[in-house]
């Protein structure tokens, strides 16, 4: 049951016997298993299967034949749909999209009004959002953090021996949670290294490194 709600204020779906509130829509084609949830205004129809303990709520949608399961969540405006998968701890949320044949998994999150589609993978702890569009057959895993432009192919990460660092838009690089352009990890990763209580080895371990990822990761376009 959804335990927030009064009895009569939700109903057990015919298909699968999972818990729906009266506000959300559920088509008879859909299913919805035991233990698995939909609630506020949320919507799932077409093929879409929704099972384990994975829920789906707010505005959200799954349609088509995607499927929501493990223990993810769907939420705010976000939208599922085509084949795509989002399991395990995995959320979308926001105004975001998983779509094709795209998968979201293990405790990753896609956000804001970020794309995951194609037969992209985002998957471990990684973060996809703000306008950020990855396709094709990209992977982001691992602790990358992806906040803009399109990614055809999967965005440069490097795991150092303390942060991980990503090339998360054109010209820019995440260490850690700290996102800079290029130029300006040039002239400052030696200050926030010390900030953030690196040693000096690991201050010149990461000079290194954020000096190979300007040299092979993709720069801003011209003009931008």
């Amino acid at each position: 049951m959804i335990t927030f709600l009064k009895a009569e204020k939700q109903h057990q779906h015919s298909n699968g016997g999972g818990w729906v509130a009266n506000t959300a829509v559920v088509a008879a084609s859909a299913y919805i298993g035991p233990d698995a949830l939909v609630y506020g205004d949320a919507r799932v129809y077409g093929n879409a299967r929704v099972c384990d303990h994975a829920q789906v709520c707010s505005n959200a949608q799954v349609y088509g034949d995607a499927q929501v399961y493990g223990n993810a969540w769907v939420y705010g405006n976000a939208r599922v749909y085509g084949n795509a998968r989002v399991c395990s701890h995995a959320w979308v949320s926001g105004n975001a999209q998983v779509c094709d044949n795209a998968w979201v998994c293990g405790d990753a999150q896609v956000y804001g009004d970020a794309c995951v589609c194609s037969h992209a993978l985002v998957y471990s702890t990684a973060q996809v959002y703000g306008n950020a569009r990855v396709c094709g057959d990209a992977r982001v895993y691992g602790d990358a953090l992806v906040s803009g432009n399109a990614w055809a192919v999967s965005p440069l990460y490097i795991q150092g021996t303390r942060h991980a660092i990503t090339n998360s838009a054109y010209g820019f690089l995440n260490v850690g949670c700290i996102k800079l352009s290029f130029s300006e990890w040039k002239k400052q990763y030696k200050a926030i290294g010390k900030q953030q209580g690196y040693t000096p080895a690991q201050i010149k371990e990461y000079g290194a490194l954020i000096k190979f990822a300007m040299k092979i990761g993709k720069a801003a376009k011209r003009g931008k």
